[in-house]
């Protein structure tokens, strides 16, 4: 299995509609990968709060419209990151968006853990209540997204729900890098899965981001690792080498809590 992990980011000043026509082209370079996956709130940067409001678009938007259309030409099942939601309701959500391969939309995640204490995301989102999984042919992904991989629980309940491979797009700042390796070979490990943590390029309303999107394998090996500018990661994945590595080494059939 073949995963391209795009790592972008807003540029300045540049035009929603620029930053989504070249995610799109950018998705379709990826001919021949089976899994594709963009970093967190894209669209406006992480970290660009007033843009929240501002850009947010329903679930069927112009963001959801040109995702699937890049799915369907490309024939990959596209993680499209995710984009500030507008729900019916007025609530705004950052909602990861998973298109197959025929381009229709095989699952969204609403992030349930929103970074900021007592700003920022954590006052200006709702929090999502479902663990979410996608099935693909040989291998089941968990979503999350960010913040969420300080919280491991999430990705146990993932696991119990049969993921096999956790998928990760962030907008993690850049003073906080080391914790961001640190929690992705953590959640690898413990979890006897992969990991593909999407990092986000550039810098958003005045904070670095962390870029170095990485590919841990169930062992915690890192098995690629980007830089901080906008890059392209390319891994192969060998979904059978989950259920090897839980056989070898079976600690979670030890589990106490959570049974």
């Amino acid at each position: 299995m073949r995963a391209s992990l795009l790592q972008i980011g807003p540029d300045g000043d540049e035009p929603v509609d620029s930053l989504r026509d070249r995610a799109s082209s950018l998705v379709q370079e990826q001919a021949g990968a089976d899994l594709v996956i963009l970093p967190e709130l894209w669209t406006t940067g992480a970290f660009a709060f007033e843009r929240f409001a501002a850009e947010a678009e329903p679930l069927r938007g112009p963001t959801y419209e040109l995702m699937a259309e890049s799915a369907r030409k490309t024939g990959v099942w596209l993680h499209a990151g995710s984009i500030p939601e507008r729900a019916e309701d007025g609530t705004l959500y950052n909602t990861s968006l998973v298109f197959g391969p025929d381009g229709e939309l095989a699952a969204s995640y609403r992030k349930m853990h929103r970074f900021g204490f007592d700003r920022g995301e954590a006052v200006l989102m709702g929090a999502g209540t479902e663990l979410v999984t996608v099935a693909l042919p040989g291998t089941t992904l968990g979503l999350a997204t960010c913040y969420d991989l300080r919280f491991p629980e999430l990705f146990r309940g993932l696991v119990d729900a049969g993921a096999e491979l956790l998928v990760v797009p962030a907008g993690w700042p850049e003073r906080r890098r080391a914790h961001w390796t640190l929690l992705a070979q953590a959640r690898a490990v413990e979890n006897q899965a992969y990991v593909l943590a999407v990092g986000s390029a550039g810098t958003h309303a005045g904070v670095p981001q962390a870029g170095h999107s990485i590919a841990v394998d169930p062992w915690g090996a890192v098995l690629a690792e980007a830089g901080h500018g906008q890059q392209v990661l390319t891994v192969d994945l060998d979904p059978a080498r989950v259920a090897a590595t839980r056989e070898e080494f079976p600690a979670l059939k030890d589990r106490v809590l959570g049974r």
